[in-house]
């Protein structure tokens, strides 16, 4: 992960400590004061050199990711805040002091800096160690008038990127509840869009007495996230495929109905619902497109209702709106940032699906937050189960 942008990160850390060195630190403290306050900045910049020779996403232990990321949130991020603070200030009152005046013009910037720490601290550690444990029940209704009336209240439970990787330790028993909570519900059907795992598929093996608990009426049924593929592992390309065959492996040994491109029929009486799963469809640069919606749909019939599980909602746009048979599409992927501020998530400036209902025509795509993440944070958007009640629409 700190790989991928190391200068990045570098620059995050050291740029704040040489505004206030120079600005503030050098006319007030001896040197050895100063070398003093520098020091949890070069403590930060050896833990991201350390950092940067890990060749995985996240290291084996992925607490020495968590654990540079928190001090990275309560170090770093907060001096870059002030700075902006009191660089704005800074300009303000050069700008609008008056020369002639007696005072000495205020930096009021660093005020609202000093005020703006506390909160980054309170959002710091409720999410790390709040927030990441909520969960929440989010109950919607979807209608069409292609639903058969055979199918009129049926409940499907939908939850995504479990990543349970992170559920180590103390936070298992987060993983437990969430299956607990969904097998409460007593639904008609389960359906899993990607993401069981971090990056390896040896994470599922102490989950899975866990995840093999899951029921339902008609199944459980999954499709891959980007994840699943093992990508984000330094390893051979045989290596990397020989990991996804056993993430394929481990899903089926949970008795899921993993969906590859393929899709299978639920029946009621004569009447019937299509279950379709198209394969991670990402940008292709980092995450793997490998959707083929011709081939998830062969055979199917026109008039036929049609659920379609996707990981990546960007797919619906590219590739499902444009087929045109599926009216219903459920996907995760986003984890709505895993942070919003009073239901407002920056992703939102995007334009692109990201969380909630989103409609074309008469086709419908739901994003859920997701359950878990891979990093073990949540403010303002906690994990989620989602419980949607089918409904048939009179036809005109």
């Amino acid at each position: 992960m700190i790989a991928r942008a190391p200068y990045l990160f570098l620059l995050l850390i050291i740029i704040p400590d040489l505004y206030f060195d120079l600005h503030y630190w050098r006319h007030k403290y001896s040197v050895g004061q100063r070398f003093c306050r520098w020091l949890p900045t070069i403590g930060l910049v050896a833990y991201t050199i350390y950092l940067m020779y890990e060749k995985n996403f996240i290291p084996d232990n992925p607490n020495i990711i968590y654990i540079y990321l928190f001090l990275l949130g309560f170090i770093a991020v907060p001096k870059v805040v002030y700075m902006l603070f009191s660089i704005t200030g800074l300009s303000c009152s050069h700008l609008f002091h008056r020369k002639k005046s007696p005072r000495p013009h205020k930096n009021y910037g660093n005020l609202l800096g000093l005020l703006f720490v506390p909160i980054l601290w309170f959002v710091l550690f409720y999410g790390s160690f709040v927030g990441f444990q909520k969960l929440d029940i989010n109950r919607q209704t979807f209608t069409s008038p292609d639903l058969p009336k055979a199918f009129n209240g049926y409940r499907i439970v939908q939850f995504s990127d479990a990543h349970v990787g992170t559920y180590t330790g103390k936070r298992q028993c987060l993983l437990q509840r969430a299956v607990d909570s969904i097998n409460a519900l007593r639904p008609d059907l389960i359906v899993f869009t990607g993401d069981i795992q971090n990056t390896k598929p040896q994470e599922l093996y102490q989950q899975m007495d866990i995840l093999s608990k899951l029921k339902a009426k008609d199944g459980i049924y999954s499709v891959l996230g980007n994840h699943d593929y093992a990508k984000y592992v330094d390893c051979s390309e045989a290596e990397k495929e020989a990991n996804c065959r056993e993430t394929i492996s481990l899903e089926k040994q949970l008795g899921w109905n993993l969906l590859l491109n393929s899709h299978q029929i639920i029946e009621r009486g004569k009447s019937r619902i299509v279950i379709a799963g198209m394969e991670n469809d990402g940008d292709g640069k980092v995450f793997p497109q490998k959707g083929d919606i011709n081939k998830t749909l062969k055979g199917v019939d026109n008039h036929d209702f049609i659920l379609m599980l996707e990981h990546d909602p960007s797919s619906w746009k590219r590739k499902i709106i444009p087929d045109g048979r599926a009216q219903l599409t459920l996907s995760g992927h986003t984890h709505k940032m895993q942070f919003a501020l009073f239901d407002w998530c920056p992703l939102s400036v995007t334009g692109a699906e990201f969380n909630d209902w989103y409609t074309e025509d008469q086709q419908s795509l739901f994003v859920t937050s997701g359950l878990g993440g891979l990093i073990p944070f949540r403010f303002g958007a906690p994990g989620e189960i989602v419980v949607i009640t089918l409904k048939t629409q009179a036809k005109d």
